[in-house]
Order: C-alpha cells, then sequence, then structure tokens
C-alpha cells in the first residue's frame, strides 16, 4: 500500500470537508462523521480530518501512480471550495 499526507493550513477545513463529501456522495462512498470525511475511490481511499487549524489528508491505495494522482484532483476540488481564500497551500509528502 502506498500512502501520502498533506496538511492545508485553513480556519474552514470541516466545512470544506463535508462540502466535499456531499459533492462526491452522488458517484462515490463517503462517509462524514463531524470534521472528518472518508472517501472510497475506485483505487484509492482518502480520509480528511479537519481541525482548527486545518485538514490533514491522507490518501492510501494500491497503485501508488493513482494515489499521486488523486493528490491533484483533492486538491483541485478543496480549492473550489475555498475560492475566497487565498491560495491553499498542500504539502504532499509519502509515508511510506
Amino acid at each position: 500500500m502506498s500512502t501520502i499526507a498533506a496538511t492545508v493550513k485553513t480556519p474552514n477545513g470541516g466545512k470544506y470537508v463535508r462540502q466535499l463529501c456531499k459533492h462526491w456522495s452522488h458517484k462515490l462512498e463517503t462517509v462524514v462523521d463531524g470534521d472528518k470525511g472518508t472517501v472510497t475511490f475506485p483505487n484509492a481511499v482518502t480520509v480528511m480530518d479537519a481541525d482548527a487549524d486545518g485538514i490533514a489528508i491522507t490518501i492510501t491505495g494500491e497503485d501508488r501512480d493513482a494515489v499521486q494522482g488523486l493528490t491533484d484532483v483533492v486538491a483541485r476540488h478543496i480549492d473550489r471550495f475555498a475560492f475566497r481564500e487565498d491560495a491553499l497551500v498542500y504539502d504532499w509528502a509519502w509515508q511510506d
């Protein structure tokens, strides 16, 4: 398994996690519990856990290239919801 993670600083993390899970729930399996959300893609699972400082994001899957590709998908979608904020910074790093 390959896992990549990032922490994104934003005071609105919980809001974005809930919005993103609702957005993807029409096509993907999603679970939301407060400010934590899980999205199951065909080739990986994304977990987002927000607090007052930001969102901790992990993406885990068998195919490292597919996991890498989802970093852009997740970031672009969060950025859409965060359009009122300055550009968010994603510090992606492999965990394995």
